[in-house]
């Protein structure tokens, strides 16, 4: 871990912390939420030692990145427009692409706005879901889920954020990262996000140590998840600001990886989309879809070895 490189740098506006280490062809792994370039450790250090070099920066309102103050500075444009500048200063025309969660999100929108800057796509835990030109995401959720949907919850400027602070930021983070609940995450406000993480493992999993969770809050300590939460809140505003893209194709070659237990393989109708031909309607260049036996949401850190493998058995090709 000592041998990745830290450095800061400006992108689009805003300074930008981005971990580094490798020579070689250059791939770009893109965070989830709640998390960090941290969570890519494992993949920086495998692929740096097979001849890649691999940069995980923490994503706007993350980490060491700066966090913009208004909500309408986190749609899908900026940051993607933060990755773009960021391979201009480090004067990469292409890389592979890898996400996960809403690192998989910001890759999907990078390979629609920009496929010319990408080699190949590994995406995990999140599919490309089509764009319904007659409803927003959030009136589509609400529809189906329910108000108390955390996507939903995750709407209201505040609300969220005063919840999660009256919680010990280091169960937080353990409840999020160890869940292994296949249902979808619904908390009623008078239950609350706190009764939610208030059942949590005696004991870290393998994956998972304490020094691992230290970092994280850390982190999450300075900046709060605010930054994080706009990522929720620009859903709409994608949506909106997206129109022109209506119907298009994902045409970058991709691959797919899936917890077995990610809750969002659970959410209702997805594994039809999936496996029923949906998703390859809508990503004509997907040449792999996995389903991981066992492995849950953050797959990239419970499971880093076979990750790993899987990544490397589809960019290798290219």
């Amino acid at each position: 871990m000592e041998k990745i490189q830290h450095k800061n740098v400006t992108v689009n506006g805003i300074k930008m912390h981005v971990a580094e280490i490798g020579e070689g062809p250059a791939v770009l792994f893109l965070h989830g939420f709640p998390e960090l370039w941290y969570s890519w450790r494992h993949q920086l250090l495998y692929f740096s030692n097979k001849g890649y070099r691999t940069i995980a920066p923490d994503l706007r309102g993350y980490g060491d990145t700066e966090v913009p103050s208004e909500i309408s500075s986190y749609t899908a444009f900026h940051i993607v427009g933060d990755l773009i500048a960021l391979l201009d200063i480090l004067d990469l025309e292409k890389v592979f692409l890898v996400g996960h969660d809403w690192g998989a999100l910001i890759a999907w929108f990078f390979c629609l706005f920009r496929p010319d800057r990408i080699k190949a796509l590994v995406n995990l835990s999140v599919e490309l879901r089509p764009r319904n030109p007659l409803r927003k995401p959030i009136d589509c959720l609400r529809e189906l889920l329910g108000d108390d949907y955390y996507m939903c919850r995750f709407q209201k400027p505040g609300e969220v954020e005063e919840e999660f602070a009256s919680i010990d930021t280091a169960k937080l983070m353990i409840g999020f990262l160890t869940s292994r609940d296949t249902r979808p995450p619904c908390i009623p406000k008078e239950i609350g996000f706190h009764q939610a993480f208030a059942q949590l493992p005696a004991t870290l999993p393998s994956w998972l140590t304490q020094e691992d969770v230290n970092y994280y809050v850390e982190k999450l300590n300075k900046t709060g998840f605010t930054g994080g939460l706009n990522y929720y809140r620009n859903m709409d505003k994608n949506w909106e600001l997206t129109a022109p893209f209506s119907g298009c194709k994902i045409q970058v070659p991709t691959k797919f990886v899936v917890g077995e237990l990610d809750l969002t393989y659970h959410i209702p109708g997805i594994k039809e989309y999936i496996h029923n031909g949906g998703f390859k309607k809508e990503v004509p260049s997907l040449e792999e879809v996995v389903v991981m036996d066992g492995a849950a949401h953050f797959i990239n850190q419970e499971k880093p070895d076979e990750i790993n493998a899987h990544i490397y058995d589809f960019i290798q090709k290219f």
